[in-house]
């Protein structure tokens, strides 16, 4: 990292923003000032409006035909929009980031655009990709890197541009231990060499603590965000942390409630694996032979490394994605008149047998408001129009969705998004439950109600199956763990 980077200043001027199709401001008269070099951590509850001020200060939240606006964003004085090159950012969802087919070129994109020097670009992507640990070959394809191993490349490409600003949004959240440390410690060695400014937001706090200087805390009120504290890691969650952990933010110390263990056994066998074998692409496996026993009433942990093939496995066993080598089979109860293999199941059969909430949100939003999005599994089991208005209202209720139920579903913040696909899921009342990273992007009450929500549905017979780096999601459900890979 070049010690020639000028670290930059950020600064919010009476500041709002709405999107077109939301009915709140996602954030209203937002004044901050941050000083070049410092180093901030950003929190507050879910929907609090953290990720749009950061996007704001990036410059690409989009035109007036996306949006309301009013007031003033500045990066070294001019707007965020202008400031071309002195901002990197990493989303909260990597693959909205990754631009080019491979691993290289990827990271290369941002130097490109800013007229690094081709030789120049070539000492930094390796530089880039050496610092956030992510050790595959130039030439791999983007499409076949992990949740986590994207989220890796996304710091890259922006550690490779050398920003006076970086801001992060969840940058670990999908990463396993090692990784969060690996991506915390490359970006200490980044600001340390040039002195660049940070923003992170971020729920896990104990691993950022070390590094950041400042602490500002964003709340959520009917018209827009205010700012609920703002000071030094001691002043804001020392003194006043038992007040910010009831309003959502995870403070060390204070920790959720979580449910009691399960009320009984596990029940019947409702879905199992023999010798299988995943693969994200034909021919090219990545985990396996996998034997697993999935039963009524029963919560399992799939754990594993980055990249070792956690996601694929959950989507061989809903039946989304064929088999390498071995099997899937759905017991007869399960099956209930259907084929074993789920993989052979029409659509409308998984979804009262199997339902799938994906890691990333965006790949699974198919309706244009919030409340059709949870009625559009209800619909295609052709349910009365009372019923599906019952069970939707239900879930708007126990997920906190209701204020949101006229939003289009894009324009939510990453927590939220989380809550309506599990919320979507469990509008068709399914036996088994494939759930990768459950709790991405909560705060520290959603965190809890979603646990609770779905150590109930274990309890009254549902299988879960959550594939999760939380480890505290893991335990609060008391899950039998089955690692994959090595």
């Amino acid at each position: 990292m070049s010690p020639l980077v000028t670290p930059a200043a950020l600064e919010a001027r009476g500041w709002g923003w709405r999107y077109a199709t939301r009915l709140r401001w996602a954030v209203r008269e937002a004044d901050l000032r941050i000083e070049p070099g410092e180093r901030v951590l950003l929190l507050g509850a879910s929907g609090s409006g953290k990720s749009t001020l950061l996007q704001g200060f990036g410059g690409v939240l989009g035109g007036a035909d996306e949006g309301e606006t009013h007031g003033e964003l500045l990066v070294d004085g001019v707007r965020s929009t202008e400031a071309r090159g002195r901002v990197g950012m990493v989303l909260q969802d990597p693959d909205t980031q990754t631009m080019l087919a491979r691993v290289g070129d990827d990271v290369a994109f941002g130097c490109e655009n800013l007229g690094v020097p081709r030789e120049e670009i070539w000492h930094r992507v390796r530089e880039a990709l050496d610092a956030v640990q992510l050790d595959v070959p130039l030439d791999r394809s983007t499409n076949a890197l992990s949740g986590g191993q994207k989220q890796r490349l996304a710091l890259a490409g922006v550690l490779a541009m050398r920003p006076g600003a970086i801001l992060l949004d969840e940058p670990t959240a999908n990463l396993d231990p090692e990784g969060v440390r690996d991506v915390r410690d490359a970006v200490a060695a980044a600001l340390d060499a040039s002195g660049a400014t940070l923003i992170v937001i971020e729920h896990r706090i104990d691993v950022w603590l070390p590094l950041v200087t400042r602490v500002i805390v964003l709340g959520a009120e009917p018209d827009g965000t205010i700012v609920l504290a703002d000071g030094t890691p001691g002043e804001v969650l020392g003194a006043r942390g038992a007040e910010l952990a009831a309003s959502g933010v995870w403070v060390p110390g204070h920790p959720p409630a979580v449910p009691p263990p399960p009320a009984r056994a596990s029940g019947d066998l409702l879905l199992e694996t023999h010798e299988l074998v995943v693969s994200r692409r034909r021919r090219l496996p990545v985990a396996g032979p996998l034997d697993l026993d999935v039963r009524a009433g029963e919560a399992i942990g799939i754990t594993g490394a980055n990249g070792s093939g956690k996601s694929t496995f959950g989507l061989t066993l809903a039946g989304l994605i064929p088999a390498e080598r071995g099997r899937v089979a759905a017991s007869a109860l399960l099956a209930a008149g259907e084929v074993a293999d789920p993989l052979r199941w029409s659509s409308r059969a998984l979804l009262t047998r199997i339902a799938t909430v994906l890691q990333t949100p965006e790949h699974q939003l198919l309706a244009k408001t919030v409340r059709e999005e949870l009625s559009v599994g209800p619909r295609a089991l052709r349910l009365g129009e009372a019923e599906i208005a019952g069970r939707t209202e239900e879930l708007l209720e126990r997920l906190r969705l209701a204020p949101l139920a006229e939003a289009n579903p894009y324009t939510l913040s990453g927590g939220e998004k989380r809550r309506l696909t599990v919320a979507a899921a469990l509008a068709t009342r399914p036996q088994v439950i494939v759930l990768d990273e459950p709790t991405f992007g909560q705060d520290a009450r959603t965190w809890a109600e979603l646990v609770s929500i779905i150590a109930r549905l274990r309890d009254e017979g549902t299988a879960i199956v959550a594939i999760s780096h939380d480890e505290a999601v893991l335990q609060a459900l008391h899950a039998r763990r089955f690692g994959v890979g090595a």
